[in-house]
């Protein structure tokens, strides 16, 4: 097994799930990766997961199925053809290109809201690992409410520290919202988050996630996936998420590919 844990990897966009923070966190956790032909494999007994894989026509997915076991492949655009069946339809992710200047692009509904949390005088600041620990705890107990699901805990704190930016706003001293982000290359990529109703009600997300977005530009980060959109059963996070003008990339379909 080969690692390859370079956190500037790339000029170009790179999926989370194929970055070599995504490597060191599964890594750290127990978890076991391969690159095969510079693409990121999750490894689990006889199971193989490849998640976002871009560059790679149908042969070469079929390349990576070449083994004593089962591979299932989420490339990031559409693949299709003998050998590859599909099991997912395919998901869509917004995925914002960090301009020089943010604010031209989001929407007007969007625009004013941030302007009015301004207006009140929202402060966030960078956190740091105790910022992820409450984060964590809160969105845990959010996600136990409302019955979904996301990576367990122990990923999260597994992630390099120098690939972590935390966010936080606090209101008479209490963890009021968070968001984390992690950053591969010139890409990052939005991790958590979680909002308490104060904070909802003030509007002190628009202001952290445009705050973040400046500061990522500003140390050389051209992309911000914002992750999945689901317009059905999220419509109100969806139309957060495009607001700020991302573009909805639509991913391929999960497939079981054979060799």
């Amino acid at each position: 097994m080969r690692l390859m844990f370079d956190f500037g990897e790339t000029a170009g966009f790179v999926p989370f799930q194929q970055s070599a923070a995504y490597a060191a966190a599964i890594t750290g956790c127990g978890g076991r990766v391969r690159w095969l032909e510079g693409v990121l494999a999750v490894e689990r007994g006889r199971l193989r997961l490849i998640s976002r894989v871009a560059g790679l026509d149908r042969a070469g997915l079929r390349r990576l199925a070449r083994w004593p076991g089962v591979t299932v492949v989420t490339p990031e655009a559409e693949v299709a053809g003998f050998g590859l069946v599909p099991l997912v339809t395919p998901m869509h992710h917004a995925v914002w290109e960090l301009g020089p200047d943010l604010r031209p692009g989001l929407t007007g509904t969007w625009r004013n809201r941030l302007v009015a949390a301004e207006r009140r005088g929202i402060c966030v600041r960078r956190g740091g690992r105790a910022t992820l620990e409450a984060l964590m705890a809160a969105e845990g107990m959010q996600r136990q409410a409302r019955g979904y699901r996301s990576m367990p805990q122990g990923f999260s704190r597994a992630l390099p520290t120098a690939a972590l930016r935390l966010w936080e706003w606090r209101t008479a001293g209490s963890f009021g919202a968070g968001m984390a982000f992690v950053v591969h290359g010139s890409t990052a990529s939005y991790h958590l988050g979680w909002a308490s109703e104060a904070a909802k009600a003030l509007g002190v997300h628009g202001v952290m996630l445009v705050r973040a977005a400046d500061d990522l530009r500003t140390e050389g980060v051209r992309w911000l996936d914002l992750g999945s959109v689901d317009t059905e059963t999220a419509p109100g996070l969806a139309r957060f998420k495009l607001g700020t003008g991302a573009e909805m990339r639509r991913l391929g379909a999960t497939c079981l590919v054979l060799p």
